[in-house]
């Protein structure tokens, strides 16, 4: 069975930069389970996953546009102290969810000033060549039930 639309995909991963830090793997656990074709997973990775079967490895350069996008300046903003109520020490490094007009967003925070934090709302690793070394582990069918929640369940998936 390869790789292809409404397949569940099992793999195991190592995902680098272009220094070779290891930013993300799955090694030591279960295997990432995503349905191929639902945008369970960045597109780049996804495309070069097509056609792929149990046991094929590869190693693939994905630039920003086909990972997490480019930086955006546009997303880096000031935002008063006080909206910040109910939390007593803000640091740079630190991470919040905040709703905009657009759903939840995941923002950063690069620099506390005296009345203001300023936050990024660019994904951490938007700007950066994602380079993953995959083994595909597994390609099943997915269930209507999946098909129909849009992500894997059970082992390497969702629980609901």
């Amino acid at each position: 069975m390869t790789v292809s639309a409404k397949k569940v995909v099992f793999i195991h991963y190592t995902l680098t930069n272009d220094d070779g830090d290891v930013i993300d793997s799955s090694l030591g656990h279960a295997p990432l389970a995503y349905i191929h074709g639902e945008g369970n997973i960045i597109p780049g990775l996804e495309n070069a996953l097509a056609g792929k079967s149990v046991g094929d490895k590869l190693k693939v350069s994905i630039p920003p546009e086909e990972g997490y996008g480019l930086r955006d300046d546009g997303l880096i903003q000031a935002v008063p102290k006080a909206a910040f109520h109910g939390v007593d020490e803000i640091l740079p490094g630190m991470q919040f969810h905040t709703e905009t007009a657009e759903g939840g967003q995941l923002v950063t925070v690069l620099d506390v000033q005296e009345d203001s934090v300023i936050l990024d709302g660019n994904h951490p690793m938007s700007g950066l060549t994602l380079n993953f070394d995959v083994e595909v582990t597994e390609v099943r069918d997915a269930t209507l039930e999946e098909l129909a929640h849009g992500h894997v369940h059970g082992e390497g998936g969702h629980h609901h």
